[in-house]
């Protein structure tokens, strides 16, 4: 009985020693996180989630900072300002890293994905955590990937009724080169521009519309200046959660758990937040005067086929084997 009670005593003086080096591997932190959407928009629901999630892991010694509606720039001079550690957080449209590890403009392949939870299977598995493994070498570290949605057209001139309406219109895109191009495949008028300025340009008509998901469209007030919405799902978009390298490297291995766990928590709610809102989003945006169109099955296929030549020349950009990893990780979902 006295053997069994020493060996239980060791043993809680060993667990109080590993807590007690659990806890001296947790420094105290403040961490900027930063983001183009607005409060109350699904992103800034997840990057909420994940601040309460480091703060219970961490026991309050990590403060997230959250620094949402693009306050802090536009993606790429957040890009800039995580390689030289003055911001340590950001969560960005996948197909942004482009301009960091070209393989990321698979993700804005139109049409790539079929739905939202095939979207989910291919991020989570394999192909997706090959894909953040790239960043590295960029002074990136990726920590999961969370949701925008399937983007859709709007435009302040004419209702979209069918591929060929899309002509001549001055559409904002997302400055890089596949979506400068998949807009010039449809005889439209591509204007690469950082969000935050996207509002303004819409109100003093120097774009004629722009594209993005219903959750977005709505969170910014766009039906105040965009009249027309055509339902295209035309790409969807992942988010890549990314955090700086210098904060990366300087983190315990206790830490980077607490960083890792709590973004892959943190997606599977912000995703639910995401789905749960786009319809209600939807709905909003009607109820506020804006026109809703829809393509018929044949126009879809007239928009698919124009996509063509512009998937396989970015195909040959980002690489057969990332295009070929994909598309196998597809065939397997879609047995």
């Amino acid at each position: 009985m006295k053997r069994l009670f020493i060996k239980s005593v060791l043993a809680t003086v060993a667990l109080a020693a590993f807590g007690m080096a659990s806890a001296q591997d947790i420094k105290e932190r403040t961490v900027k996180f930063a983001t183009q959407n607005p409060d109350g928009h699904p992103i800034v629901l997840g990057m909420k989630k994940f601040a309460e999630t480091v703060a219970a892991k961490s026991g309050g010694k990590i403060k997230v900072n959250l620094f949402p509606g693009g306050v802090l720039g536009g993606d790429a001079p957040n890009i800039s300002a995580l390689q030289g550690g003055t911001l340590e957080m950001v969560v960005m449209n996948s197909g942004i890293l482009a301009s960091q590890a070209k393989e990321f403009a698979v993700f804005d392949f139109p049409f790539m994905f079929a739905s939202s939870q095939e979207a989910d299977a291919v991020v989570d598995g394999p192909f997706g955590k090959m894909m953040l493994s790239r960043l590295d070498a960029k002074n990136i570290h990726g920590l999961a990937y969370w949701e925008l949605g399937f983007r859709n057209i709007t435009n302040s001139k004419r209702p979209i009724t069918k591929v060929d309406d899309i002509a001549g219109l001055k559409l904002r895109v997302i400055p890089n080169a596949i979506n400068i191009d998949w807009v010039t495949a449809l005889g439209a008028n591509p204007t690469p521009m950082a969000f935050p300025e996207v509002y303004a340009a819409m109100e003093q008509k120097a774009i004629d519309g722009h594209e993005n998901p219903f959750t977005v469209i709505n969170a910014n007030k766009f039906y105040e200046v965009q009249k027309y919405l055509a339902v295209t799902n035309h790409q969807y978009n992942p988010q890549t959660v990314i955090v700086g390298k210098k904060l990366w490297d300087s983190l315990s291995n206790d830490e980077k758990k607490i960083f890792s766990d709590a973004a892959a928590e943190a997606a599977v709610y912000q995703r639910k937040a995401s789905r749960e809102q786009s319809g209600t989003a939807l709905e909003n945006l009607k109820k506020n005067g804006m026109q809703v169109s829809e393509f018929s099955p044949a126009e879809m296929a007239k928009f698919r086929e124009k996509m063509k030549p512009v998937i396989e020349k970015h195909s040959a950009i980002v690489g057969a084997d990332v295009v070929g990893a994909l598309q196998a990780e597809l065939a397997k979902l879609r047995k």
